[in-house]
């Protein structure tokens, strides 16, 4: 077995992992996915608005952020970039609670993007409480629609 199947078995029973076909081209959305402007239109589950004090879409670059749900709930986000390659991937790690990390890909699929998103969470108790607690995995949905329809007004 390989290390990349190795690692993915291993991370399996922690991880949520998330593919889009964006009508886009994958320069545009790795822009919209990093550039404080567009993220705060369009991040988060239905019904979410944002607010970024910083984003520092670099290695070693933070991006703080304060996600205000439909019901009043502010939820404060700090987010440290772990690797930053233009219009390819990034990884970084979710640093606020609860933790943990994430790989983002973009494919071209030919005039569109492919999408990949994979959350891996320190412990599997860890993974199953944020689905529980926050609905997580119907939320990464939503946050992926959110962003097919930001592109659209964008594109």
């Amino acid at each position: 077995m390989n290390e990349d199947a190795s690692n993915a078995t291993s991370t399996a029973s922690r991880e949520i992992v998330m593919e889009r076909v964006l009508d886009a081209p994958r320069e545009l959305v790795f822009k919209v996915w990093t550039e404080p402007e567009h993220v705060a239109k369009w991040w988060g589950p239905d019904g979410f608005t944002n607010t970024v004090h910083e984003m520092d879409a670099r290695p070693g670059g933070v991006w703080r952020f304060i996600m205000h749900g439909p019901d009043g709930t502010d939820y404060k986000n700090k987010i440290v970039f772990v690797e930053v390659v233009k219009a390819e991937r990034l990884v970084y790690d979710h640093v606020s609670g609860p933790l943990f990390h994430v790989t983002v890909t973009f494919e071209e699929h030919g005039d569109k993007t492919k999408l990949t998103s994979r959350m891996v969470f320190e412990t599997a108790a860890e993974l199953e409480k944020v689905v529980k607690e926050f609905n997580a995995i119907e939320g990464a949905k939503q946050h992926l629609g959110r962003l097919a329809e930001y592109l659209a007004t964008v594109s």
